[in-house]
């Protein structure tokens, strides 16, 4: 936060607003055409998914997402509730008479859940969040109301995400376990990170982040988890957002929940880059990833790319969707 001298000469705090804060900073709105709603995923072309399948060495097979709905509770945002899965239909309901077997003796199990569509690893959609009541490539807040009718998650469902992926390991690269509470990096950092790794982050890559933050949820008392909840993750500032925009990053995966520190250090915005990267440069937030397993096998046999696959669910009008990813190495 920065300090202003009142008319009494009084020294005061302000908080620069998203639009003064992030106003001479590239934009690629109108990049891909008006009418465009996958912003930076228009840079995973064949040839991009083709050099992703490229990275294919192994047949090693890794899914990201975490499991819903699990007895322990899911790391979720604060102030959601987590997935709750019930059965309409068991083995229970034979024995008590209250259904009927099919013809031939079939029976069956049936169930539902009921979530958060951003309460589980999920794509945000990029419309979810914005600024002067103006969403990614110009479209009006008011498109928001009743469901999405611009800039939801559907047309990335329907695209699918498809590319060849990086694998950043920031706690490891600091010697952690996981990352501290509210501890920062910027992209500095990620090269640095790459270049211990023996690798490079290469424009059109998928930039996927681990901190350790999702597997020390599973490790932690909930309370503790989420008391005064401040996340590690990637800081604001225009180096940083220009660095996305000159390596034309699509799509930004990490394994916390909200892709970045909670509140920027210094201007005290609360998540400024879901704005500066996702509303304004198009870029793709995928966010409470698994990454633990996927880095133990890296740091064991040296290869930290690999094909990345996603589709979240066609959710029509969401804001984000539940998404499983497949990594190949």
């Amino acid at each position: 936060m920065g300090d202003r001298i009142m008319a009494d000469g009084k020294l005061r705090c302000y908080m620069p607003d998203l639009g003064r804060l992030l106003e001479q900073l590239p934009k690629n709105w109108g990049r891909w055409g008006e009418n465009d709603e996958v912003g930076s995923l228009n840079f995973l072309t064949a040839q991009e998914v083709l050099r992703g399948v490229a990275s294919v060495r192994q047949g090693k097979v890794f899914t990201l997402g975490i499991r819903i709905a699990a007895p322990e509770g899911d790391p979720i945002w604060p102030g959601r509730a987590t997935a709750h899965r019930v059965n309409v239909m068991d083995r229970g309901h034979f024995m008590c008479g209250k259904a009927e077997p099919l013809s031939g003796g079939g029976e069956w199990a049936d169930d539902m859940v009921v979530m958060y569509l951003q309460g589980s690893s999920q794509y945000d959609a990029l419309g979810h969040v914005w600024y002067d009541n103006t969403l990614y490539n110009g479209y009006p807040a008011a498109t928001t109301v009743g469901g999405m009718s611009k800039a939801s998650v559907l047309p990335i469902a329907e695209r699918g995400v498809v590319g060849r992926g990086i694998l950043i390991d920031m706690a490891r690269f600091r010697g952690k376990e996981c990352l501290d509470r509210g501890e920062t990096f910027t992209h500095t950092d990620l090269e640095a990170a790459a270049a211990q790794q023996g690798i490079e982050i290469l424009p059109h890559d998928v930039l996927v982040i681990r901190t350790g933050w999702i597997g020390k949820f599973y490790r932690t008392p909930k309370e503790e988890f989420y008391r005064d909840f401040l996340e590690p993750g990637l800081t604001y500032s225009p180096e940083l957002v220009r660095w996305f925009h000159e390596k034309e990053i699509p799509n930004l995966v990490t394994d916390t929940i909200a892709n970045e520190v909670t509140v920027d250090p210094e201007s005290g915005v609360t998540l400024p880059l879901h704005c500066a990267l996702m509303r304004n440069l198009g870029v793709a937030f995928t966010e409470i990833i698994a990454l633990d397993a996927l880095a133990e096998d890296c740091a064991a046999d040296g290869q930290w790319s690999f094909l990345y696959t996603a589709a979240p669910l066609k959710v029509v009008g969401g804001s984000g969707a539940p998404v499983n990813p497949v990594v190949i190495k």
